[in-house]
């Protein structure tokens, strides 16, 4: 077992990664960004993402990558199917030690710091997480694409495009938000809207998500935008229903949508204190190199 001299803290996500590199003093030492490594997209791709974001995080402060040398603390969207995180321990590189959760737990950890409150995460995908005064995390939503992941970005997408859908074949009337939408798309007819729905994945639905809140006026994307408030709430109260924590909203929808939260719940909440590639980080320091390798979970 070689030492431990760097924490790697991870968050992955299904449109990006986010690497923050630290030394064995907790000094900060650099941070990356990267392509998407949410395990819905593969393992194989998601490691070669991760690999990538830290080679570039070693590289922005002057230094190589050695894996036998570095603790890696990962949140990544996904490990709730155990297949899929099995999998992705078992391909992992020799590491000093790793830890694998669920991106919710990691972001709960980062915006409290450690201390108990809810999140609700709004990104490509969606998922609330609660920390308790124990330690302990519960989770609420987050049951994926296209069930689940309600107010997140691929969940406006794909429910937006059913305007672009009824535009093109007379059941609505075309207007600036159906062509933007269908300009965001690359498509001009029925046929190419056929072929792009048929290839499309969550990713591709999230990147409509912008034209939604850029057409927010609008009676369709209005009507979804409240809908996504309304879920925010729900998430929340389904996990602290006496409405005693705080809570932080984010990812990249957390900002656009604060203000279609219900003024029941707008008071409750707060600013994050640090985000979920922070929250790996603490996971990453917080574990001792005897741990060794393949240590995960789906909390």
């Amino acid at each position: 077992m070689e030492a431990v001299q760097y924490w790697l803290g991870v968050d992955g996500g299904g449109t990006g990664t986010r690497v923050v590199l630290a030394d064995a003093r907790g000094v900060e030492l650099g941070h990356a960004t990267g392509g998407a490594s949410g395990l819905g997209l593969g393992v194989t791709r998601a490691w070669a993402a991760i690999e990538a974001a830290c080679v570039q995080a070693f590289a922005s402060a002057g230094l190589t990558l050695d894996w036998a040398h570095c603790a890696l603390g990962c949140g990544l969207a996904g490990v709730n199917n155990r297949d899929w995180l099995a999998e992705f321990i078992a391909r992992a590189p020799k590491l000093a030690a790793l830890d694998v959760r669920s991106d919710a737990y990691t972001t709960v950890l980062g915006a409290h710091g450690g201390e108990p409150g809810v999140i609700v995460a709004l990104g490509t995908g969606s998922i609330a997480a609660m920390l308790d005064r124990d330690g302990g995390c519960k989770i609420a939503g987050g049951y994926g694409f296209p069930s689940g992941d309600e107010a997140s970005g691929a969940w406006l997408g794909l429910r937006a495009v059913v305007h672009a859908q009824q535009a093109l074949d007379g059941r609505a009337r075309p207007d600036a938000f159906s062509d933007a939408l269908l300009a965001r798309m690359s498509v001009a007819d029925r046929d190419g809207l056929v072929v792009w729905l048929c290839e499309a994945n969550q990713t591709a639905y999230a990147q409509l998500a912008p034209v939604v809140l850029a057409h927010r006026t609008h009676p369709v994307a209005a009507a979804l935008l409240a809908q996504a408030g309304s879920d925010i709430a729900k998430l929340v109260d389904a996990l602290d229903a006496p409405g005693r924590l705080p809570v932080a909203l984010c990812g990249g929808l957390a900002e656009p949508l604060a203000q279609y939260v219900p003024a029941s719940h707008r008071a409750r909440l707060r600013a994050p204190l640090a985000d979920s590639a922070h929250g790996a980080l603490a996971l990453a320091r917080r574990m001792n190199a005897s741990a060794g390798q393949g240590s995960g979970g789906a909390a």
